[in-house]
């Protein structure tokens, strides 16, 4: 027990060597780790526990281990999010409603939060995903429609809504495989979904927060009345 708890305390100073260098400045995105003989070295562990802590922070999406050229800090936390909401979702800690409800407040949120913060060109391209999305194939709808919710929740400007947003779009993929196109293969649930996507993009046009909750809410309403 005492091993472990000291591998544990050993393992913990590499986590908190790599903190206190972002809290100063000293290590920012994209820069590289020191080598781990250094870190080994500075911090007075083995290079098993460096190693082990680096594999970990890899495995979490803080950082990109390239072989034989380093480890980068890069804070590509989505792939993580999925994975662990993948594991909550098997072991059914969380199911398709509880996503969905997840879903719709964030979705709100990155809209309401997009109001404030768009740009012309990025309503300009919202509107062009709009449109193409009247004409596409089924095929092309899916994926047109996956952008259009990107792109919004892009236009937030907040990085954990977007990267949590992505994690739940993955997740739905993965178990809910056919529920968009279910949706979409639809006329009148197409039609439906149409109204509310140009509702939203109506909505970050005239900066009307009231017209965005009842876009988001005529949105998620479609997608419930599947799930039940």
């Amino acid at each position: 027990m005492e091993e472990k708890e000291l591998h544990k305390k050993t393992y913990s100073k590499v986590i908190d060597y790599i903190k206190n260098q972002i809290r100063e400045g000293k290590l920012s995105m994209g820069g590289k780790l020191p080598a781990e003989r250094e870190l080994s070295v500075t911090l007075g562990i083995s290079r098993n526990s460096v190693r082990e802590a680096i594999r970990t922070m890899d495995i979490m999406g803080v950082i990109s281990s390239q072989q034989g050229a380093g480890n980068y800090l890069t804070g590509n936390f989505e792939n993580n999010l999925v994975e662990s909401m993948s594991i909550m979702f098997l072991l059914n800690q969380i199911d398709y409603r509880q996503i969905s409800q997840l879903r719709r407040g964030l979705e709100l949120q990155a809209l309401m939060l997009a109001i404030d913060n768009i740009s012309d060109q990025e309503v300009k391209k919202l509107i062009e995903i709009n449109n193409k999305l009247e004409k596409e194939t089924e095929d092309n709808n899916v994926i047109l429609d996956k952008k259009l919710h990107y792109n919004i929740a892009k236009a937030s400007n907040n990085i954990l809504i977007i990267d949590i947003l992505q994690a739940l779009s993955e997740i739905i993929d993965q178990f809910i495989v056919d529920l968009r196109r279910e949706i979409l293969s639809s006329d009148i649930n197409k039609r439906r979904l149409q109204e509310a996507h140009t509702e939203m993009i109506k909505s970050l046009v005239d900066k009307d927060k009231a017209l965005a909750y009842e876009a988001i809410n005529k949105h998620f309403g479609i997608i419930d009345e599947k799930l039940r």
